[in-house]
């Protein structure tokens, strides 16, 4: 028998699968409560994006593992998932584990892995399948803003007001800096993570490209405009 989803979720449209409800759980005991409720968010974005293009569920995209993409696509920012790689990437394992702990299969799994690990990735999600593209729209809606023009009026309002932001994007951003100055690592010069870790580091701290180029060894030099 599926569990009943708490009265918060009441009004909004989520699968009421097992796998489903056992995601949400997982997330919720995992991430830090200002990163879960973002990842609902983002789930809820990106199912009213999904309407607004033209897309349905069940004949475009797997509502399900859109759902379980978004819900757990943070679980890099939690202390389970923290290990050594960047943290979209950490979390797309563990969420990999979780579902074969749940008895899905690869190629659902393989879903999940490309959404969750390159929800950070433009001009890539959008080419990996119509779970990616959607998560990644959703995430980016609540976390940027992203086309949030094309939400239906009002609907916004309401989702902030069963899933409060407390500052997600500044919240996230530290959790990120945290991660990557306890190990590098999971922040090279040229990720997303690297972006956010430079901010936090002295002027030059972290290497850009050019810096990168200039000491890779072979040599290179800037090309005269007009050369070949």
């Amino acid at each position: 028998m599926v569990s009943a989803l708490p009265a918060v979720y009441d009004g909004f449209d989520l699968p009421r699968t097992e796998l489903a409800r056992s995601a949400l759980r997982f997330a919720e005991e995992a991430e830090p409560a200002v990163i879960f409720r973002h990842s609902v968010r983002g789930y809820l974005f990106a199912q009213a994006l999904a309407g607004c293009r033209g897309l349905a569920a069940g004949a475009d995209y797997d509502d399900e593992l859109l759902f379980v993409s978004c819900v757990l696509h943070d679980l890099g920012l939690s202390e389970q998932g923290n290990g050594d790689q960047r943290f979209e990437v950490d979390g797309a394992d563990l969420a990999a584990r979780f579902l074969r702990d749940h008895g899905v299969d690869e190629q659902a799994v393989s879903v999940v892995w490309d959404a969750i690990a390159l929800h950070t990735s433009d001009g890539i999600a959008s080419r990996k399948g119509p779970e990616a593209a959607l998560a990644q729209a959703g995430i980016a809606a609540d976390a940027l803003g992203r086309d949030k023009e094309q939400l239906p009026r009002g609907f916004a309002d309401r989702v902030h007001a069963a899933f409060p932001r407390e500052n997600l994007a500044y919240a996230m951003t530290e959790l990120i800096t945290r991660q990557a100055l306890a190990n590098p690592a999971k922040a090279s010069p040229l990720s997303f993570p690297g972006q956010i870790l430079r901010r936090a580091l002295p002027d030059g701290a972290l290497p850009d490209w050019h810096d990168l180029i200039a000491h890779a060894g072979w040599g290179d030099r800037p090309v005269v405009s007009g050369s070949p």
